[in-house]
């Protein structure tokens, strides 16, 4: 059984979409959710779906140490980030290699880096006349971003689209596609 952990920061609903997904799987289970914020919503998502939760600081969080410890000890063998808005310490990158994804709300390398989430990443796309938008799933590497490419899906922006609406349009790709692709890779490998 490949033991999977989730990073969040905020409502929590790609990592319930996670949880249903994986519930009756034969062969991953969400063991571990980890979050910086001890008011996100993935804290009420991780209780009402009985997975573990652990709350922790920023500075624990950025040693790196106390979290490869826990990570270590549930026997994590993946790590999906699912809104989660830290940038992962080099320790785990290093003792995770290519074991570690997140998905990005626009089709990178557009859109993509510090301070790129959230509706702020709609309204640039939206700003840039492009006309269509989508999600990127990739591997996490030490830069916010830049992670090697796994999969893209695209969406039209439409006429009278503002960045809530596109947001929505985009959520429902996420919803989609995240669970299948993160499947794939963890069953078959990159």
């Amino acid at each position: 059984m490949k033991k999977i952990a989730i990073f969040g920061s905020g409502r929590g609903s790609n990592a319930k979409n996670f949880i249903n997904y994986f519930k009756s799987h034969k062969s991953i289970s969400i063991k571990l959710i980890f979050t910086n914020s001890p008011n996100a919503g993935i804290i009420d998502v991780a209780k009402k779906n009985k997975v573990d939760f652990k709350i922790l600081t920023k500075a624990d969080f950025q040693s790196g140490k106390e979290l490869l410890n826990d990570l270590k000890f549930h026997k994590i063998s993946f790590i999906i980030l699912a809104g989660f808005l830290l940038k992962i310490p080099e320790l785990i990158i290093a003792n995770f290699k290519n074991a570690i994804i997140n998905i990005h709300p626009a089709l990178l390398p557009k859109f993509g880096g510090k301070g790129m989430y959230g509706l702020n990443v709609h309204k640039a796309v939206l700003e840039s006349n492009d006309s269509f938008s989508g999600i990127t799933i990739h591997y996490v590497n030490s830069e916010y971003d830049k992670g090697k490419i796994i999969f893209q899906a695209k969406c039209n922006i439409l006429k009278d689209d503002n960045p809530t609406l596109l947001s929505k349009r985009v959520q429902k790709l996420e919803y989609k596609f995240y669970p299948i692709i993160t499947e794939k890779i963890i069953i078959h490998g990159n």
